[in-house]
């Protein structure tokens, strides 16, 4: 089903919360089956150049005790959710645009590849870099690409980032993701200060007019060491579950073949808040497999779920999460976006 902006919006504004899930689900089963892809998530840098005005992480927030996992560390990391059947690993950091950095993470896709063979889906998460370090990393073994958009939005991007942050540039990334071949992922945050019905619904327009293969998107959730917390209205936790889950039925609906998470913030608002998003057509989560004693240190926004348990706790509560709704984890599976098949057929 292809929308236009009018129609997206009357789906986030329909009353009937449950029917729009009920058909995003239908969308999704017929597409994809009741099956959910798992996504090892490393987050193996809070180091970060960025100074965005609500992340908690921001370069501004001293209060941040940094690091850098090893090499090492972050291929055994890797090397765990592949020996537990995760199909794909997410590499995710802060935003560093340095040569040391691209050459770092390159020595580490190499490692993995050296050690793990070519089967598991690498994404990368590491923000705005040049064309050639785009390239640089897909020819080291990343296949896929993650670049949040944040907000569809420029004006409303320029009021939560400095003057130094660019919404065109960021934009340029993800087309130029898109041309060296990654499969592209974006995705914005839902229920911003100044954030209407029709930004998100231009959001949705966005995902389909740039083709993107994979979208997460959640709830923003005001982390209080950022300037935004100060004059950011708190959006009541069962709107902004609300919103996420009508976004996420929106874009099944719209893009049936791309893959769409349910992502961990939905949790920190709900404690089904993952569960429910797969009911509302997500086929992704991405559990935490970062070695525990980093975990405390990479909180891009307050009560964030998991930060204390080891991989191997978070591996079967998301097994017994999963089977309570009706999925099954597609075990040793890559999941690769059918989108991203089509797109380049």
């Amino acid at each position: 089903m292809c929308a236009n902006h009018n129609e997206i919006a009357a789906m986030l504004r329909e009353e009937d919360l449950a029917a729009l899930m009920r058909r995003a689900y239908e969308v999704k089963t017929a597409t994809w089956g009741r099956r959910v892809a798992l996504r090892g998530l490393v987050e193996f840098s809070n180091i970060c150049a960025k100074n965005c005005l609500y992340c908690g992480i921001r370069r501004g927030n001293s209060k941040v005790s940094r690091y850098r996992m090893d090499e090492s560390e972050i291929v055994d990391a890797v090397a765990w959710a592949a020996d537990n059947r995760y199909g794909s690993v997410v590499l995710q950091s802060g935003e560093l645009e340095t040569e040391e950095n691209a050459a770092f993470i390159e020595r580490v896709l190499k490692a993995i590849r050296a050690r793990l063979g070519d089967g598991l889906g690498i994404t990368l998460s590491v923000g705005e870099q040049s064309e050639a370090t785009y390239r640089r990393w897909l020819d080291a073994g990343a296949n896929r690409y993650l670049l949040r958009i944040e907000t569809s939005n420029p004006e409303l991007y320029a009021r939560l980032h400095p003057a130094d942050h660019s919404w065109q540039r960021r934009l340029e990334c993800l087309r130029t993701l898109s041309r060296v071949g990654y499969i592209v992922g974006t995705g914005v945050m839902i229920g911003l200060p100044g954030q209407t019905v029709d930004d998100l619904a231009r959001d949705i327009r966005f995902f389909i007019d740039e083709g993107v293969d994979m979208i997460g998107m959640g709830p923003y959730l005001v982390h209080p060491d950022t300037p935004l917390a100060a004059d950011a209205p708190r959006t009541e936790k069962s709107r902004l579950l609300e919103l996420t889950l009508r976004m996420i039925a929106a874009a099944r609906l719209t893009i049936p073949d791309a893959n769409i998470a349910s992502t961990t913030a939905l949790q920190a608002i709900d404690p089904e808040g993952r569960e429910k998003g797969l009911l509302a057509g997500a086929n992704v989560i991405m559990p935490n497999v970062t070695p525990v004693k980093y975990r405390g240190e990479y909180i891009l926004y307050p009560d964030k779920p998991c930060t204390g348990e080891s991989s191997e706790l978070c591996r079967g509560c998301l097994e017994r999460r999963v089977k309570s709704v009706g999925e099954e984890i597609a075990w040793g599976e890559r999941g690769d976006p059918l989108h991203f098949a089509r797109r380049t057929a």
